[in-house]
């Protein structure tokens, strides 16, 4: 009976993981699962090729930030083998669900800052008992010395223990599949010296290293909540553009009523009601003429008219008049989906990237671990007591502690991040500085990054100001950007009334008795038309009056470049917008290299091919557009005024209108790699200088501690050398 009712528990499992698998038309299954507990490039390896080796597989892909795994097969494999490999590899796997995976993420961060809490509660009232030991000292009889030993113990024990588990499962998980990694001498060092202080407060020794296990996991602990707290601000982009592919619409079903389905439900051949002011859900053709704000595929802000039959875009805005979609796609087919794995893809190019932290660590840790077992050993083999062999094996790993490797990097970025804040630059990402610091190329994006995205009326001085003050009360009417920036030229005033929309076209009111219109030069009844930006306005039987409109630069375009390229950074533009005012700003800006009417898929294939020509790309940029190839660059950086999807994918934010902090920014990042080298420079002396006075019993494991702190302060005080600037 168990037996069966194991059997019926298995095919029940496989039947609901059935409604995660996406079945192509090529005979292709796809799979999504979330993964908690990876955290570096090795981990990626190790699952991606463990995942390829199962029959079937075709390919496997996990996303670091978002912690999404992709798994593509053809034939034999299926969900259950999929979610069992991980498990077997010693990672969290489950079908992925985007509340489900914000929900494991708040409850990960919650629980670092449990482990943080009671670190530093342990920390404090540890340090308490064993300074007034060593305050004691002679003074304090043995009795009183052991009762706060024991007391030390009673709350060190069970604080390092609790506090200590993110380390420990990372150490498991590394150990178990035949590898290390930096968590395993922090938790040797951590067991090792709980263990020697129990034996020592028993002998009756008089010091033991409560204090120092509680420490070295609090310390630590800040850095690890530091770190999962930026790869969280990582995720939340890639969330941003998932959630736009769950918004709701409204469908027209076979009998002409409308029901409320969701994005994701919508297949080729429905038809879908759009209002004004509502985002397209999935790419299609309109059934009407209505007006669009596209900036989802050139980065332009200006709503153009979409004629019937016209092509719309999932993630573009109605702006004009209802019409109503004919779906073309699925929106796992849509731009939106596609930018999404732009995303993706750029994010886990990114995870790809190992850090100086990780390259030191995979000398260090076999290193270390190794020099304590050695130590351990010869000691043994001389004869000496277990305690002293112990002892002097502890010594090694609390001396040789990777507090100071560990510190080496973070130090410097929140020295590097508190800098560039104060100049107006928020860092997102951890590792952004040291990927800064390697740039040779800077793509700008041109509106809303280049410029501020927000016309302005050129000609005010040409126009009357009677004239000015007509045209306004019917601008006010209308919230097309042109629109706006011709009300605001006029000031406060009026608005018309019974103001009819002509899709395409322009505005009608009567006015006074005169009928006035406001649009392009043909609805005006213009003769010629400028190939830039403009409206025109005609009240009754006068001459039209053209009002022409630019995009204002941002200030110290020259200055930027020509500091850039004084850095050795070359610099190109790429924009949607066509190439009249693209070779207008170009020119502007001193800039050589440029393109233009050019989609957010071309984007990225350029930013891909600088890469693949050996270039380290700065990516900058502003819109939606932009947010496959802000997450592809190397490193990317997007103005304060950005869409919140591109904020999101970005890994620094500027505030204010001028890009020069850019040029600080890159400085900066240049500056903490010195003294991230000189860091580690200084860590591999320390450890040559010191660990053979370990390892000959020379050095107390109190004097080690004492040395692995100083070791600390010493690269922390190094690190402050950024925030004055006289780093060199």
């Amino acid at each position: 009976m168990g037996a069966l009712t194991l059997s019926q528990d298995m095919e029940r499992s496989a039947q609901d993981l059935s409604r995660f698998v996406d079945k192509k038309a090529d005979g292709t299954q796809t799979f999504e699962a979330a993964v908690t507990g990876a955290r570096c490039a090795n981990c990626i390896a190790k699952i991606e090729s463990g995942l390829g080796a199962l029959d079937g597989v075709k390919h496997a892909r996990l996303n670091l930030s978002s912690g999404k795994l992709t798994v593509v097969w053809q034939g034999r494999a299926d969900p259950t083998a999929v979610l069992n490999r991980v498990r077997a590899l010693g990672y969290q796997a489950q079908p992925f669900d985007l509340g489900k995976a914000k929900t494991a993420e708040q409850n990960e961060s919650k629980f670092l800052l449990r482990c943080i809490a009671v670190a530093g509660f342990g920390s404090v009232f540890v340090i308490g008992l064993t300074d007034a030991v060593w305050y004691g000292g002679q003074d304090m009889s043995e009795a009183t010395r052991n009762l706060f030993f024991w007391l030390a113990a009673v709350v060190s024990i069970p604080v390092s223990l609790y506090a200590s588990q993110p380390f420990f499962a990372s150490a498991w998980r590394v150990l178990a599949a035949g590898h290390t990694n930096m968590d395993v001498p922090i938790s040797l060092a951590i067991i090792l010296a709980l263990g020697l202080s129990i034996y020592q407060t028993v002998t009756h020794q008089p010091q033991t290293y409560f204090d120092a296990a509680v420490m070295l996991a609090f310390l630590l602990l800040i850095g690890r909540y530091l770190d999962f707290h930026l790869r969280d601000r990582a995720r939340s982009a890639a969330q941003h553009l998932i959630a736009m592919q769950s918004t709701l619409a409204r469908r027209i079903k076979a009998d002409g009523n409308v029901e409320t389905v969701t994005a994701r439900e919508l297949v080729s051949g429905d038809r879908v009601v759009i209002s004004s002011g509502e985002r397209v859900p999935a790419d299609g053709t309109v059934e009407s003429e209505t007006d669009a704000d596209i900036s989802l595929v050139t980065g332009e802000t200006m709503p153009v008219a979409i004629g019937v039959g016209g092509v719309l875009r999932s993630g573009s805005v109605v702006v004009g008049r209802s019409t109503v979609l004919s779906v073309a796609a699925r929106v796992e087919d849509s731009l939106v989906a596609d930018l999404a794995r732009l995303l993706e893809a750029g994010q886990q190019s990114k995870g790809r990237y190992v850090r100086l932290a990780d390259k030191a660590a995979r000398a260090y840790v076999p290193f270390v671990t190794g020099a304590a077992l050695l130590v351990f050993a010869i000691w043994s083999l001389s004869g000496a007591p277990l305690d002293r062999s112990v002892t002097n094996a502890i010594t090694v790993l609390i001396i040789t502690c990777p507090c100071a490797l560990g510190l080496a990097v973070p130090a410097v970025q929140i020295v590097g991040t508190g800098r560039l804040f104060q100049r107006g630059v928020l860092v997102k990402s951890g590792d952004a500085l040291e990927r800064l610091a390697n740039v040779d190329t800077a793509v700008f994006d041109k509106t809303g990054t280049l410029t501020f995205g927000e016309p302005e009326l050129q000609n005010t001085r040409a126009v009357s100001p009677t004239v000015l003050r007509s045209a306004g009360v019917l601008a006010r009417a209308s919230r097309h950007p042109f629109a706006r920036a011709l009300a605001k030229a006029a000031g406060e005033g009026p608005v018309a009334s019974n103001v009819a929309e002509k899709p395409g076209l322009g505005l009608e009111a009567q006015i006074d008795g005169t009928t006035c219109r406001l649009g392009n030069a043909a609805w005006c009844g213009a003769e010629t038309a400028s190939s830039g930006s403009e409206l025109w306005y005609r009240a009754g039987d006068q001459a039209p009056v053209q009002f022409l409109f630019h995009d204002k630069p941002r200030p110290d375009l020259k200055i930027l470049f020509a500091a850039l390229g004084e850095r050795k950074i070359r610099v190109e533009m790429l924009t949607g917008d066509k190439e009249r005012p693209a070779a207008e700003i170009a020119q502007a800006a001193g800039i050589a290299k440029w393109r233009a009417q050019i989609d957010p898929r071309q984007k990225a294939a350029h930013l891909e091919e600088l890469r693949k020509q050996g270039r380290r790309v700065l990516m900058v940029g502003d819109g939606l557009n932009d947010t496959g190839a802000l997450a592809l660059a190397d490193v990317s950086i997007a103005p304060g005024t950005a869409a919140d999807v591109s904020q999101l994918a970005a890994d620094f934010i500027l505030r204010g209108d001028s890009l020069m902090p850019i040029v600080e920014s890159i400085d900066v990042a240049r500056k903490a790699r010195r003294l991230v080298n000189q860091n580690f420079l200084f860590a591999a002396v320390y450890n040559v200088a010191a660990v053979p006075l370990a390892m000959l019993g020379l050095v107390s494991p109190l004097l080690a501690a004492f040395m692995m702190a100083g070791s600390s302060l010493a690269v922390t005080v190094n690190a402050l050398r950024l925030a004055t600037g006289k780093a060199r």
